[in-house]
């Protein structure tokens, strides 16, 4: 890995600043005065900006059980965000691979790789996403064919993608979903008379939230983060 990069993934400097301090004569590699961005740092080499040793943040996944009333937003807004949650050396490098509701519990998947990210979050790669919904009024059998040609939301175009309805209960379902539109999974009840009393999501592709408490958090294993 370059130098400049090296001291980009291990501080909040742009890449220009990074630079900068190398031309400036701040940065030591294993005690020798280094000046060039291009030297090619290996996992063994002693980077020092001024005084300080460096130590390159690889990727992260990690996975937390969403408690209601906070938000997945890089910022506290009119709720605490769900990174709050998380004590973890450059919080601000992190985001969240998809969403859920304020009132929406459950798994939240947060990661500094954008390319893993897309995998979650783009609809064509067609990543299923199960939620446990509780009803308002008793399901009908007829709707588990209905929610697998697709629903006609409110203002939208077209059918959902075909989805996945189980039924647990009269008043509980199970449903899998492989996108994300706004609101989804209570837009596609209230579309067929229904409404969603609580929502909670369980699962994202192979990855399950299991007994994770709420308000806690967990680095996924390699083999979860293979998706």
């Amino acid at each position: 890995m370059r130098l400049d990069k090296f001291i980009c993934g291990c501080t909040d400097y742009s890449r220009i600043n990074a630079k900068r301090a190398i031309g400036k004569g701040n940065v030591t590699v294993n005690g020798e005065l280094v000046k060039n961005p291009s030297t090619k740092i290996k996992d063994t080499d002693q980077v020092y900006l001024g005084e300080q040793l460096l130590s390159f943040i690889t990727e992260r996944y990690i996975m937390l059980n969403k408690p209601v009333d906070f938000i997945c937003s890089n910022v506290d807004e009119s709720h605490p965000s769900v990174l709050n949650l998380i004590s973890i050396e450059k919080p601000e490098k992190l985001h969240i691979a998809g969403r859920l509701d304020v009132d929406t519990t459950g798994l939240v998947l947060v990661t500094d790789d954008g390319k893993w990210s897309h995998s979650i979050t783009s609809p064509k790669k067609e990543c299923g996403k199960r939620y446990r919904a509780e009803l308002t009024t008793p399901i009908e059998q007829s709707a588990v064919a209905q929610f697998a040609e697709g629903i006609q939301l409110n203002n939208e175009r077209g059918l959902t993608r075909p989805a996945k309805l189980e039924i647990i209960e009269p008043y509980e379902v199970l449903v899998t979903v492989h996108e994300g539109k706004y609101h989804q999974v209570k837009r596609m009840f209230a579309a067929i008379g229904n409404k969603v009393v609580s929502l909670h999501r369980e699962s994202i592709g192979g990855i399950e939230l299991g007994d994770l408490p709420p308000g806690e958090w967990r680095y996924l294993t390699d083999e979860e983060a293979k998706l």
